[in-house]
């Protein structure tokens, strides 16, 4: 597929437009965007407090393809092709403590948790010698990059993407003041697949242009208090509330806020005093996305069980409210009228308008 975006560059105006729908409903232009996008960036796939002890071990689907994290002897979390090296079998279906040893359930390979090959019983029949030409050196699990950043795993696929500290350097640029390293998860969201494209989830949490249309019962944030941000590949927007409320007093979302991504798929929400979310967005087809939250707050907190669950409730509510806008934004994009991608605010979409270009950056590469 050799996708054209002639339309979408060629606008001369200060309205620009949006990208073409195919980019939202073609399965082919997934595949490309797993080639480009997924393979060649660092990726958000998983949260580190899953993997709570050495041994647990969690399969995560990155461009496609199947790989799995887990953390190692040393403390530290990795990540590997999850297919093993003798007949191909996908090792790792569910998440999962695996001892010190990652199985095989086909004929038994076995691993250790740095992905070394420790046993291949019976393959030379009832010897124990290899085969001629085997080596159990040279038939180890396949890695790939991997780095965790406080609770949040990243993997690059194609191991040509830059330095990670490079990668995140906007982000820590945006969150000066803000000490990731005093959080603890307290609660997740699983809102299991969703009837939408990757990039609308994405686009809609970058722009705050709908937030007083679409939340007016969920949230206090005036649009006049919003304002975007685009620093390098961190795109997002922002709110400064003077008067902030608290949650459970107020039953809405009135405090400032940060609602900050990291192209292509990591997004982190900051909300004074002391409470982040962090959204994982996983592509399961062009449209079709899985969408899990996790709420964080502050270790010293003294928040009861009731007030946690009351911010739980407000978040579900929240999402749901733009799971709504992007289900009906993918079923409007199958119809010819949005073809040329419609047209974004030159004010409140500048930052949805910089992800899109980014878009067409990335999937370019393969053709050039």
């Amino acid at each position: 597929m050799n996708p054209s975006f002639e339309t979408f560059w060629n606008r001369d105006t200060p309205v620009k437009p949006g990208l073409p729908a195919f980019v939202y409903t073609d399965e082919a232009f997934r595949q490309v965007e797993n080639q480009t996008i997924f393979a060649g960036h660092w990726v958000f796939v998983g949260f580190a407090h899953r993997l709570e002890k050495v041994g647990d071990v969690e399969p995560v689907t990155v461009a496609g393809k199947p790989f799995f994290i887990v953390r190692s002897d040393e403390g530290t979390i990795s990540a590997f092709h999850n297919v093993c090296r003798h007949r191909c079998l996908k090792l790792v279906e569910t998440a999962k403590s695996c001892g010190r040893l990652i199985q095989c359930p086909y004929h038994r390979w076995a691993y250790d948790l740095q992905g070394r090959l420790k046993s291949a019983p019976y393959f030379s029949g009832l010897s124990r010698t290899a085969p001629e030409g085997f080596s159990m050196e040279g038939n180890d699990l396949v890695p790939v990059r991997c780095r965790t950043w406080h609770d949040w795993v990243f993997v690059n696929v194609d191991g040509k993407a830059g330095d990670f500290g490079e990668f995140i350097r906007p982000l820590e640029n945006q969150l000066k003041g803000v000490d990731l390293s005093k959080i603890v998860p307290v609660a997740t969201l699983d809102f299991g697949p969703l009837e939408t494209n990757w990039k609308t989830l994405m686009e809609n949490f970058i722009e705050p242009y709908h937030v007083q249309f679409v939340h007016q019962t969920t949230t206090s944030q005036p649009l006049v208090d919003h304002y975007t941000i685009i620093d390098g590949h961190c795109l997002g927007s922002a709110c400064d509330i003077d008067e902030p409320r608290d949650v459970d007093t107020s039953g809405t979302l009135a405090v400032t806020s940060r609602f900050l991504t990291l192209f292509p798929n990591f997004v982190m929400g900051t909300y004074a005093p002391d409470q982040i979310g962090v959204h994982l967005n996983i592509p399961e087809g062009a449209g079709r996305t899985r969408q899990q939250r996790v709420i964080y707050l502050h270790e010293s907190h003294n928040m009861p069980a009731a007030h946690i669950e009351q911010i739980r409730s407000l978040w579900y509510d929240v999402h749901k409210e733009d799971h709504e806008m992007c289900e009906r934004l993918q079923q409007g994009r199958v119809s010819e009228v949005a073809a040329d991608g419609g047209s974004l605010s030159p004010h409140w979409e500048d930052s949805v308008r910089r992800f899109q270009e980014m878009v067409v950056e990335s999937v370019s590469r393969l053709h050039n």
